[in-house]
């Protein structure tokens, strides 16, 4: 039997799939690296409701720690005017993702912080 070549056709069939395996990690990677920055924008906007009784300003601050992507996002502010209470910043934006095999994909994300009204 000539085996000659084989080495060749299985590295011919290998290396797409371990192209689209490689972008899937780099794609998962990045989607990771967003919800991190929904986390902190959302504990940015929670901190700044927690002691200030204006929503907008929660939201403006959320919406400056996510940087170019704070207009992309839904932000949800709920503050109580109760002392002690609950404030609570929801973050929720959509990560589009095309990948080939696998088309074009949307994942949401969503970041979610409470913490007690100071003022």
């Amino acid at each position: 039997m000539n085996e000659r070549g084989s080495a060749t056709a299985e590295l011919a069939l290998l290396v797409p799939l371990v192209l689209v395996l490689l972008l899937v990690v780099v794609e998962v990677s990045a989607a990771a690296r967003t919800q991190i920055e929904l986390v902190a924008a959302a504990r940015e906007g929670v901190r700044v409701a927690a002691v200030n009784p204006d929503p907008a300003r929660a939201l403006a601050a959320a919406r400056n720690a996510l940087g170019s992507r704070g207009d992309d996002a839904r932000i949800r502010v709920h503050r109580p005017h109760i002392v002690g209470r609950s404030a609570e910043v929801t973050v929720t934006l959509e990560r589009h993702v095309s990948l080939p095999l696998l088309g074009k994909l949307s994942i949401p994300l969503r970041a979610r912080a409470t913490m007690r009204v100071e003022r």
